[in-house]
């Protein structure tokens, strides 16, 4: 009897750690500073705190305490839960057919003993004559970042749940029921930033309890190919693809199948493309258990025949700078939406509320779009909605280094003078973006009428 105590014993002790870890992973901290606010004015949500310095200590006698350390956490989560679903009362349904590229790239010296990516070099252009013209260096954060404009959570770390609790609240605010996480295969990185997949199971966690759906944007990683593509498609399904929050898109024969955005698609030719993507190769991934729908970058406009004989099933345009490419032209959306219907393929333009890099590129002045206090943030809605799109993608909810986020920002001045939103409250493009979320969806339902 007293070995199947202490059997009993172990079990629970274990089964309690089990929890206490989990919860301190994924449900603790809340950042000093919260400055989300509702789109009507006031805060929307109380501070949430997780497990504090006396609920982790307490562990140290845990033969004599683990059921008052357990009904802690577990009015700690029971809280945290009911504030959730108050929450998410507040905000307007996701709509998704509303996507945005999202980064997890960003780091801190809290988080990641280090910054990552808000020290972002200064690139030179590629002509050293006119790269003599222009400064070096790196940015220095947290006062000086590597963006025009200045994040209302600061310079934040990718891997701090309070500031991805924070991401989805704000998503939700928006409307946006999508957001497209930038991929990369596991051990692999852009090259300014660290490897970044181990981050995926946290924001899949968090965004479910808010209801948000993860797609995945598959980066142009050094050897990608098709082989390389299948294993990444085998690896994200396999490994994500059961998960609540996985992103699957309905099919007009009523599949419900991973969407995969790839980004710069035309570096690999049609012709391997093909033997992925097409029935009847013997290497493709259709009709397997990792099918999915996967969508082409179109850039410029000879790549439309490439990606019909590629074999993807629809194209986005990504970049926000109107006129900068084919694709990302707005005049050039509703003939792209012909070649879309002509060739069975969903179209997904997609919009920006403005482009400016100087901070990471501070020769390429001409491609700055300014964001006329959201005015062309409307006007890509409106010319994507006029188009005709399936699906309208965002860039982006957080590229700051580009200017293209709709992430609330602030007003700051340091050694650097940021941009802002202002006349408007942080918030604006956030409630935007729930203004045309909501149009776009009543212009859904009147064209499947």
């Amino acid at each position: 009897m007293a070995r199947f105590r202490r059997r009993s014993c172990s079990t629970f002790i274990g089964l309690v750690l089990l929890i206490f870890i989990v919860t301190v992973v994924l449900k603790s901290f809340t950042p000093e500073y919260s400055p989300f606010v509702s789109i009507f004015g006031p805060e929307l949500f109380p501070n949430i705190k997780g497990p504090g310095k006396n609920d982790i200590q307490i562990l140290g006698n845990i033969d004599s305490v683990v059921p008052e350390a357990l009904t802690k956490m577990i009015d700690i989560d029971s809280e945290r839960v009911k504030n959730v679903e108050a929450a998410l009362r507040q905000f307007p349904a996701p709509n998704y057919n509303i996507h945005a590229f999202y980064y997890t790239w960003y780091g801190n010296t809290q988080f990641d003993g280090k910054y990552i990516h808000w020290d972002h070099p200064l690139l030179p252009h590629w002509d050293s004559k006119v790269a003599a013209g222009y400064p070096r260096g790196r940015h220095s954060p947290p006062d000086d970042i590597g963006a025009n404009f200045y994040p209302a959570l600061g310079a934040y770390s990718s891997r701090d749940p309070s500031v991805i609790e924070a991401h989805m609240k704000q998503l939700r605010a928006g409307a946006i029921g999508v957001l497209a996480v930038s991929w990369y295969p596991p051990g692999m990185k852009d090259e300014n930033g660290e490897p970044t997949d181990d981050i995926v199971p946290l924001i899949l966690e968090v965004a479910h309890a808010y209801h948000v759906k993860v797609a995945f944007h598959i980066e142009p990683y050094k050897g990608r190919d098709e082989t390389s593509m299948f294993n990444n498609v085998k690896y994200i399904i396999e490994k994500y693809g059961e998960h609540p929050a996985f992103y699957r898109h309905r099919t007009n024969t009523g599949k419900f199948l991973p969407l995969f955005y790839v980004y710069d698609s035309y570096l690999l030719n049609s012709e391997q493309w093909a033997k992925l993507l097409k029935h009847t190769k013997s290497s493709s991934i259709r009709d397997t258990p990792y099918d999915g729908i996967f969508i082409a970058l179109l850039v410029e406009e000879k790549h439309k025949r490439d990606i019909v004989t590629a074999g993807f099933d629809g194209v986005y345009t990504y970049f926000a700078t109107n006129g900068f490419s084919y694709g990302s032209t707005h005049r050039n959306w509703e003939s792209i939406k012909t070649f879309c219907e002509d060739n069975n393929l969903l179209f997904i333009p997609s919009v920006g509320p403005g482009y400016i890099d100087t901070s990471i590129r501070p020769w390429n002045f001409q491609n700055t779009r300014n964001r006329i206090n959201g005015k062309y943030y409307e006007m890509a809605l409106s010319a994507a909605l006029e188009a005709g799109a399936d699906i309208i993608s965002i860039t982006s909810f957080n590229e700051w280094h580009e200017g293209t986020q709709i992430e609330m920002a602030i007003p700051k001045t340091s050694q650097t003078v940021y941009l802002d939103y202002l006349p408007h409250k942080p918030v604006v493009y956030l409630e935007v973006t729930r203004k045309w979320a909501a149009i776009f969806s009543n212009e859904r339902k009147r064209w499947l009428e």
